[in-house]
């Protein structure tokens, strides 16, 4: 993956990761602004399970774009956060958690933003 640095305001580039229809200039921000949201949404300390519908309902996106995102963020280029998943009720419909990743004493965890 090929990667740009991240400066203040703008969006981190990893290619091939959005697919053939995606375009930095119009889809970018708006990708990177879903990104952060979910992220930050899904990270409290000790933050309640939630499925899909639960995240998309709260942030006005759809359920394909939380799924999509919540795959990026396990990815390094995306800081590697922990993405767990459990069966609610023992049932068809899946819950997700998500945590910062462990980092080696003293070093602070990357965040970067996506593009």
């Amino acid at each position: 993956m090929l990667r740009e640095p991240c400066e203040p305001g703008k969006a981190l580039t990893v290619a091939g990761t959005h697919g053939p229809a995606f375009d930095a200039r119009v889809d970018g921000e708006r990708i990177a602004r879903q990104h952060e949201r979910i992220r930050d949404y899904m990270l409290p300390r000790g933050g309640p399970w939630r499925t899909l519908a639960e995240i998309a309902g709260a942030l006005e996106y759809p359920e394909a774009s939380v799924s999509a995102q919540l795959r990026h963020l396990r990815k390094p280029a995306f800081g590697a956060f922990v993405v767990e998943k459990r069966r609610r009720d023992g049932a068809g419909l899946w819950e997700y958690r998500v945590s910062r990743p462990a980092t080696p004493a003293g070093r602070e965890p990357v965040q970067e933003r996506l593009l």
